[in-house]
């Protein structure tokens, strides 16, 4: 049993690893690598393994960063099945469409690459296989052959029927990253392997929480995003996000919010929501919800309510609409989105993308990034090179779509908004099963990121912990 990096490795963007069992190849994750622009040179480079030659794909999540480069594999020959919860599929149809949409949009501007087009999305969505938490799902040792859609369907329905000799068993865990995340268990050739997607923050609204590490780990690919970093508490972080509202609402600006369309985005409206009707602690102003793929995305939210956590299903029960509130539009189309320009006084726009190298947001920091009296908050991780990480930095002026932009508005951030769970979360999770893991692979975060985490692991829990390389192949 081996696993190669062949993304996120030393970066936060790009998950891609492969795992090969005897004849077996499984692939956990392929998503676009993000960074100065939304369709970085990377993702145009060849595919560093035949697609054809995969026996499965797993899908941890349907953050593009995962789910970004699945059309790819279609359009290289991969014929068998794509493994994911039902909500991850739904939601990943809905990432997968907008990447489409930008990239159309960039290309048309700016003569960007293309990845892929609608077949190689249709081709993705009719290979998807949903699989619900904790359902444990066989790929029996006979699909190692050139793997079609039938061999996989076989291997998706089976049931786990003691030791199948050859096979691999995967189990989905709660993850509490956003709607639909799993970490992966796999257990092959008497080896159990984890792989953690991307791990929740603690005390999430709407989500459960992370379930506990597996017992008999041999080795764990974790992810470092925040491996050298504290987030601050969830009333914290409710006391910031009303201070900030307030004062932006009190200087008469505009207050602009890059959320990410999947969970940033519910968990603001789920806190505004408590803020504004319940507690009735933040004046009424217009607040718009400037993301078609954060609209899709919260019908798919309404859908799955067995993926609530006890919280919000009680609110449910009472009759609480967790996404819908008094002075709430959401702008469905860019006429309506620009219509946002001519509503008068103080008003709060949500907008993708969060990491601000794409969507809505852009057309909205070019016009009010400049005035003193407005208020950008940055709820989400920013990675190197993207527009928001420049802003953060306090770079001005700042580029955007060709123009000089000066830097003049307010700008503050808050990282328990963060959907990644913070260093001590880590550590609890890493260390919170019967047994430690006898090794951590860490990866999916920037150096600093990974090597303090590595240190943690290393004094603290004596446990062998390396960080990852791209392209490093490492035996288990």
């Amino acid at each position: 049993m081996q696993i190669t990096f062949y993304g996120a490795a030393r970066e936060v963007t790009g998950s891609c690893e492969l795992l090969e069992i005897g004849n077996q190849r499984i692939l956990i994750d392929c998503g676009m690598f993000q960074g100065s622009d939304f369709n970085e040179g990377k993702n145009s480079d060849p595919l560093p393994f035949d697609p054809k030659s995969l026996t499965a794909v797993i899908v941890t999540h349907a953050h593009l960063d995962h789910v970004g480069r699945l059309p790819l594999l279609i359009r290289g020959g991969y014929t068998g099945h794509f493994y994911a919860t039902p909500a991850t599929i739904e939601l990943a149809e809905l990432i997968l469409d907008d990447a489409l949409e930008i990239m159309t949009y960039n290309h048309r501007k700016f003569s960007s690459p293309i990845l892929y087009d609608t077949t190689d999305i249709a081709g993705v969505m009719q290979s998807f296989k949903p699989v619900d938490y904790y359902e444990p799902f066989v790929i029996p040792a006979e699909t190692c052959l050139p793997a079609g859609r039938a061999g996989i369907q076989v291997a998706a329905d089976s049931r786990v029927r003691g030791n199948d000799s050859g096979a691999v068993t995967v189990k989905f865990h709660e993850a509490g990253h956003i709607f639909g995340s799993v970490f992966v268990e796999i257990t092959a050739e008497g080896k159990k392997v984890v792989f953690s997607g991307d791990i929740g923050n603690v005390d999430v609204p709407i989500l459960r929480d992370t379930d506990p590490m597996p017992s008999g780990v041999d080795a764990v690919v974790c992810e470092s995003t925040y491996g050298d970093r504290m987030h601050e508490k969830e009333t914290e972080r409710r006391q910031i996000l009303e201070e900030t509202i307030t004062a932006g609402i009190k200087n008469g600006g505009i207050v602009m919010i890059p959320s990410f369309s999947l969970e940033r985005t519910q968990e603001l409206l789920y806190d505004l929501n408590e803020l504004i009707d319940r507690q009735k602690r933040l004046p009424r102003v217009p607040i718009f919800l400037d993301s078609p793929l954060a609209i899709g995305a919260t019908k798919v939210y309404r859908k799955y309510t067995q993926y609530y956590d006890d919280e919000a299903e009680r609110l449910l029960r009472a009759g609480d609409d967790l996404f819908q509130f008094p002075g709430l539009s959401m702008t469905m189309t860019r006429e309506e989105s620009k219509k946002i320009n001519f509503v008068p006084g103080a008003k709060i726009i949500i907008a993708g993308a969060g990491m601000m190298n794409g969507g809505r947001i852009v057309h909205h920091a070019l016009r009010y990034l400049s005035d003193p009296k407005n208020t950008l908050l940055i709820i989400g991780y920013q990675a190197h090179g993207t527009l928001g990480r420049q802003i953060l930095e306090g770079n001005t002026p700042v580029t955007i779509m060709g123009e000089r932009v000066a830097v003049r508005c307010h700008v503050k951030a808050v990282g328990a908004f963060s959907a990644h769970g913070d260093q001590e979360k880590l550590m609890d999770w890493i260390a919170g099963g019967d047994t430690l893991p006898k090794k951590v692979y860490l990866n999916h975060g920037e150096p600093l990121a990974s090597d303090a985490l590595q240190k943690r692991l290393t004094d603290e829990l004596g446990v062998k912990t390396t960080v990852v390389d791209k392209n490093l192949t490492v035996k288990v």
